[in-house]
């Protein structure tokens, strides 16, 4: 990325655009967090954690320390499923969910949460999930 002009993530398409090329051939699962300030600019790109090849974990714990860190008001997640099938799984929406609930304690948006596999996206938002 350069790192002179900023990058703004105002919606999925945006954001699916952005993090789909570096996901795009994983053998395994991986887990990308976008911070991004009130402005939607993004502050920082964080590669959180490899998984296996059909489940990634998401440390919330560390997520939001980060995004406390970074000043973040919004995240967005997004990760990728080897297997082909976008669509999320009962972890995902669980740990996603935790996710939510607890950067809302502290002020912080789960924007939302994309799914790539296949050459397809799964958004969170648009699924009605968050």
């Amino acid at each position: 990325m350069n790192e002179g002009t900023p990058l703004f993530l105002r919606n999925a398409g945006t954001a699916a655009s952005l993090l789909a090329p570096l996901l795009a051939g994983a053998a395994r699962e991986s887990l990308l967090v976008a911070h991004v300030g009130s402005d939607h600019r993004l502050i920082e790109l964080v590669r959180e954690e490899e998984g296996t090849r059909d489940q990634v974990s998401i440390p919330a714990r560390a997520i939001l320390v980060d995004a406390i860190r970074l000043g973040s008001s919004r995240l967005i997640l997004a990760h990728c499923h080897p297997s082909g099938d976008p669509a999320p799984s009962a972890h995902d929406i669980v740990a996603t969910r935790r996710l939510a609930d607890m950067a809302a304690v502290v002020g912080i948006s789960l924007e939302d949460h994309l799914i790539f596999a296949g050459g397809d996206c799964s958004s969170f938002r648009a699924l009605g999930l968050l």
